[in-house]
């Protein structure tokens, strides 16, 4: 179904709140939009978060004064330097990413912003990595392929301890999340994130929505009791 006119207008209006918060809170600097603009020249997706979104993560980091954290899906890294630059000198990342080209351009990434020595970049397959780390973990950001996500989520729990923040990403799909019967298998997939976090007794978790540069979407958030 092709957009109409309304959705266009409010789409680009939703862009430039984005762009207007990034300015006034200085949530980019030339470290990130050199990230950004490697990635794309890589083709890589566009499908990093957005510098508030990787602010927001960068809070959590700080809020839960997290030491140790590990990332499913690394792309380019543009999350991984968020979250990394908000750990004491002492901390590390663990960060998975499946494919070689867009890992090569992430260790770039990781050089380019200093960060390297706190950022440990495995890659393959998330769940042939997973087996080989050793927990906990303060902070778990879960942003990897979709239908994976009961299995992420299972580690997450084997590599946490009481306290530790769990985050999901892209668990609105624009709405489609409340589609029992999608033949999605992302939605479905978000649909099971939003479900173990709910009916799991160790956790106390929400949801956000969130509308912006990345269009409609949302995050699951969720702390180990």
């Amino acid at each position: 179904m092709s957009r109409t006119t309304q959705e266009a207008d409010q789409e680009m209006i939703w862009a430039e709140v984005d762009a207007y918060l990034g300015r006034e809170l200085h949530l980019t600097d030339p470290v990130l939009e050199a990230v950004l603009a490697a990635n794309a020249v890589a083709g890589l997706p566009a499908i990093d978060v957005s510098p508030a979104q990787g602010q927001m993560l960068a809070l959590f980091v700080a809020m839960a004064k997290a030491e140790r954290i590990l990332e499913i899906g690394t792309l380019g890294g543009f999350s991984t330097i968020c979250m990394a630059r908000a750990l004491p000198e002492t901390g590390r990342i663990v960060t998975i990413e499946r494919e070689s080209v867009h890992a090569e351009v992430a260790r770039a990434n990781f050089e380019r912003a200093g960060l390297q020595d706190r950022i440990d970049l495995r890659v393959g397959a998330a769940l042939d990595v997973l087996p080989d780390l050793e927990g906990p973990f303060d902070l778990v950001f879960i942003d990897a392929d979709k239908p994976s996500n009961l299995f992420y989520f299972e580690w997450a729990m084997r590599l946490s301890k009481p306290g530790t923040v769990i985050i999901f990403d892209n668990v609105i799909r624009k709405g489609a999340v409340v589609d029992e019967a999608s033949l999605d298998a992302n939605v479905q997939g978000a649909r099971a994130a939003i479900r173990l976090l709910g009916s799991d007794s160790r956790l106390k978790a929400t949801a956000l929505q969130t509308v912006g540069s990345k269009g409609w979407d949302g995050f699951a958030l969720a702390v180990v009791a």
